[in-house]
């Protein structure tokens, strides 16, 4: 039997609400349980534990005056630690994933951008591996199914309209393994390729699109589940043309996507998609390209160069943002700390929603017996001091 590991003394986020001086008892690659409050003193403390078999041969470490939190869920991630999941070889794409556990992220899904079908195709094979074998937890094709008036970082000479054939072909490459598409529904085959995800399980995601109010709320009727990156990359929020904004953020099917690094959304932005939506349908993203974890500089995204300085990403022609430098532990800091946001409700947004649409949440997203034992241990000040993958320590508190 493998040694039980016993963080305790934390204050520790479940399902249920927030465990003042908490346990958690993992065994193996689980958590075995989640224990309450122990008794006042160290001598109360060692007897209870001396008479508790869930204790015995244990390895106990003290994280008293911490936060133990679920190990965070990034849906939209293009890479990191100078590598892309675009374009990089198998063992780019293992850094990059590295590069974002040893900043709490233990589940991530692998998201390309826009680029020719062919490529896009070999793509899906290399990174479905990946996925069938635990690394990743799937592939999200960001383009090339996207409108040219909100290409963004994107090429255009590569943008296409969504016909449902090419949309199955990408899902049929990644053998089982896609788990969204970020499409322009207003475009022609649109609909129809939100039907046809929809169908096979795949998440349908309304992204860097120029759909009327109108033609939004036709996508989410015919299926689609998520707004990308809300309010980048698409029109802005009128009063006489309310547009995507206002019909992502009314319908309850809808779960937003924001990038709180405090490049991509003014304040008062997420503030309203965060208590407009409700923390139930908020999901934190980084939306991060190569330079995340590693400093600014020149890179590609796909076939597009892009500069890095002071840790914003823009196109180099054009200076179009180029998604972010941002990993979800500043992302989590930033939320409390600046935003104000109730610590649950970023646990939410970092965790359990992203698990839930991403179909993984029998196994990741909260802190439950069975599940699998992915920690973040952060200090009084939201400042990540420890991950935990599977019951193995990425980043050991105990080292640091």
């Amino acid at each position: 039997m493998a040694p039980r590991k016993v963080l305790a003394g934390a204050r520790v986020v479940l399902p249920t609400g927030i465990v003042d001086d908490g346990r958690v008892i993992v065994e193996g690659t689980r958590i075995a349980d989640t224990a309450p409050a122990g008794p006042a003193t160290h001598a109360e403390t060692a007897a209870a534990e001396a008479a508790d078999a869930r204790f015995m041969d244990a390895e106990t470490v003290d994280v008293t005056g911490h936060w133990l939190v679920p190990g965070f869920v990034d849906m939209h991630n293009h890479g990191g630690g100078g590598a892309s999941f675009t374009s990089g070889t198998v063992d780019d794409v293992l850094k990059g994933v590295r590069t974002h556990r040893l900043h709490g992220t233990t589940t991530l899904v692998a998201s390309t951008v826009t680029g020719d079908m062919d490529f896009l195709v070999q793509r899906a094979g290399l990174l479905s591996e990946l996925a069938e074998q635990g690394d990743i937890a799937g592939v999200h094709f960001e383009g090339p199914f996207i409108s040219p008036c909100r290409k963004g970082a994107h090429s255009e000479e590569l943008l296409r309209d969504p016909d449902p054939a090419e949309v199955r072909k990408l899902i049929d490459a990644a053998r089982g393994q896609a788990k969204m598409v970020t499409l322009a529904t207003e475009l022609p085959g649109g609909i129809d390729s939100v039907r046809l995800l929809a169908e096979h399980g795949v998440i349908a995601a309304i992204g860097h699109t120029d759909a009327t109010y109108e033609q939004t709320v036709q996508a989410v009727r015919a299926g689609a589940t998520v707004a990308t990156h809300l309010f980048n990359a698409m029109p802005p929020l009128g009063h006489r043309a309310p547009g995507p904004i206002a019909a992502l953020l009314e319908d309850e099917r809808i779960t937003v996507e924001l990038i709180d690094d405090g490049t991509h959304l003014h304040p008062a932005a997420l503030q309203l998609a965060f208590h407009h939506a409700g923390a139930a349908r908020v999901a934190f993203i980084t939306d991060a390209m190569d330079a995340a974890g590693f400093g600014d500089g020149r890179y590609m995204l796909g076939p597009l160069e892009v500069e890095v300085a002071a840790g914003v990403a823009r196109l180099v022609e054009g200076g179009s943002i180029a998604g972010s430098t941002l990993t979800l532990d500043r992302a989590f800091q930033r939320a409390v700390t600046v935003d104000g946001l109730p610590v649950q409700d970023v646990v939410a947004a970092v965790s359990a929603n992203p698990a839930r649409l991403l179909g993984v949440d029998d196994r990741v997203g909260s802190l439950e017996p069975g599940k699998d034992a992915d920690l973040v241990l952060l200090d009084a000040e939201f400042a990540l001091k420890g991950v935990m993958r599977r019951g193995e320590w990425v980043v050991d508190p105990q080292l640091g």
